[in-house]
């Protein structure tokens, strides 16, 4: 069931005629509180409608629309129609924003705080500090910066320029393997 907040005037009128919203997930296996408490303050802020799926935190938003769970379909639909998407530092949602040539911004969940296990999510975000369209937020500071101003999508994968030459370097060598045992392989003569 969806639980819906009631867009303020300025939300309304910027809302018309457009299928545009920041989605924020906690994804589905941890609760997330702390986060969606901090979306939920800086929600009044944004330009467009924030829906949230809040996984299975106890915390209950005020200011934007929020679903504890919402399927994988309607999930990847929103994803398509969202401006950007304000995450912890999930691979799966990682992966859909790069498919959907989406905006993300990462806030990872700390092992110090009993939000994981460890802190892999903060190797996470270090391992893909610096990418175009991936941007990340420690806290609520870096988070109200972000959500209100106009951010940069991905690269797409088609044409990602690490990738690019990764693959480049890797079909030289194969093609030079391949050449060498070739080679190897024909009878003298």
């Amino acid at each position: 069931m969806v639980h819906p907040v009631a867009p303020s005037r300025d939300q309304a009128a910027s809302l018309r005629g457009r299928a545009v919203m920041i989605v924020v997930t906690v994804g589905t296996q941890l609760p997330f509180d702390r986060f969606i408490r901090i979306v939920d303050r800086l929600a009044p802020q944004a330009d467009e409608e924030v829906f949230a799926q809040t996984g299975r935190g106890e915390y209950r938003p005020v200011n934007m629309r929020w679903q504890s769970v919402v399927p994988p379909i309607e999930f990847e639909q929103m994803i398509q129609r969202c401006s950007r998407i304000v995450s912890h530092a999930g691979i799966g949602t990682i992966v859909m924003a790069q498919k959907h040539s989406k905006p993300l911004i990462l806030f990872p969940r700390l092992g110090s705080l009993d939000e994981h296990r460890n802190d892999h999510q903060l190797a996470t975000v270090r391992a893909l500090d610096g990418r175009t369209g991936i941007y990340t937020a420690f806290d609520e500071a870096d988070l109200a910066a972000l959500i209100t101003r106009s951010l940069a999508p991905p690269v797409p994968v088609e044409r990602h320029p690490e990738r690019d030459r990764l693959r480049h370097a890797l079909t030289s060598v194969l093609q030079e393997e391949r050449a060498r045992l070739w080679r190897r392989s024909r009878p003298l003569a």
